[in-house]
């Protein structure tokens, strides 16, 4: 019964949207595919279409149990659009899963939500996480408080299992 934002963008890493979304409908999750507007669909690094929902500035994080963002190189172009940082800062200020893999930190740094916290990533992206006042882990999953992060795909296992413990 819970609802769950994944948010995509173009050159986004494909098991690291496709995993989460299938990993949560398979709880019985409802995946709301979530894009920053400027297209209905979007292709991965290798050519691989996703198929929006919904344009950020038309949800809210109220909609939302969760948001999770994907990584690749998407993130870098999400985190240029206000209504997705305000999605990801508002369902962290009301206490809600926000969860990120690999580049995926950058989105949470451009939010401004990492200050104080602890968290992983791909390492390429560990200063500026670090720049952004988080202290950075290698770990392959780390949750600090609301916040769930892990690294790369090979990580998915845990970092789904996290998403899932924390929503239950």
């Amino acid at each position: 019964g819970k609802r769950i934002a994944v948010l995509a963008e173009n050159l986004y890493q494909e098991l690291e949207l496709w995993y989460p979304v299938l990993r949560m409908r398979e709880e019985g999750a409802t995946v709301v595919i979530v894009g920053t507007g400027s297209a209905s669909t979007y292709t991965s690094k290798h050519g691989y279409p996703v198929s929006v929902d919904a344009a950020a500035g038309d949800v809210s994080p109220d909609d939302f149990d969760a948001v999770i963002v994907p990584g690749g190189y998407g993130p870098d172009l999400l985190r240029r659009y206000d209504s997705i940082l305000s999605l990801v800062r508002g369902a962290h200020d009301q206490g809600k899963v926000v969860a990120a893999i690999c580049h995926a930190g950058w989105v949470l740094a451009s939010a401004k939500i990492l200050d104080g916290k602890t968290v992983t990533s791909v390492p390429a992206i560990k200063d500026d996480l670090i720049h952004a006042g988080a202290t950075w882990v290698d770990q392959e999953v780390v949750v600090d408080g609301n916040l769930i992060t892990s690294r790369v795909p090979n990580d998915l296992p845990a970092f789904c299992r996290e998403i899932i413990a924390a929503l239950a």
